[in-house]
């Protein structure tokens, strides 16, 4: 098999008192499968996601710190959910605690997304908990046909602007709106936190 095909088979054992990076190794573990899924090279799947290839090889060696633009970049390029690269085993019962989840920040805006439930396995819906703070806003891409984005503010004040339509939402509301065209989102005020759910 040629080097460039094959995966990064650094030892990828997570230490119990390393939380961050049992995330990491995860999510490189993740990358590593769908990659040799499609039976991609790694510069193959980079320029196929727009990054680097020393990107991805960081990534894929549970060494880097990706971006959300650079999750939701693979994940679109190998055809998959953000959760499937980011989700951990499932149980029948989850708790989580918004402070143990891994925070993807945005590479153009104060505006970071933690994976709070990811669809289930024949499901496309994953539910995000997003934190930002007043400055640029934040530009998505738009995502594959058919993407529905739901939000729900619940501190601050943010800006969501969708086919050259802006609304302000307050504390408490709730915005519907399509993910398949490009959208932005821009905090007004510090401490903004929204509830995204995305169904695709």
């Amino acid at each position: 098999m040629d080097a460039d095909y094959a995966p990064n088979n650094a030892p990828l054992e997570p230490q119990a008192d390393q939380e961050p990076e049992v995330h990491k190794l995860r999510m490189a573990q993740a990358l590593q499968r769908e990659r040799a899924r499609l039976g991609l090279s790694l510069s193959e799947a980079a320029k196929r996601a727009g990054v680097s290839k020393s990107t991805l090889s960081q990534l894929e060696t549970g060494t880097g710190n990706p971006s959300i633009e650079t999750m939701w970049a693979l994940a679109t390029a190998y055809g998959v959910q953000v959760a499937q690269l980011l989700e951990p085993p499932r149980a029948k019962v989850s708790r989580v605690r918004f402070k143990d989840l891994p925070q993807l920040p945005s590479s153009s805006a104060s505006y970071s997304a933690a994976l709070l439930s990811p669809g289930h396995t024949g499901m496309r819906r994953d539910v995000y908990v997003i934190t930002a703070e007043p400055g640029p806003a934040r530009k998505s891409q738009p995502h594959p046909p058919g993407t529905v984005e739901h939000l729900l503010l619940t501190s601050g004040r943010a800006r969501v602007i969708c086919d050259g339509e802006a609304v302000v939402l307050e504390p408490g509301e709730f915005l519907t709106h399509a993910g398949d065209i490009e959208h932005s989102f821009e905090a007004l005020e510090p401490g903004t936190m929204v509830i995204e759910v995305i169904d695709s």
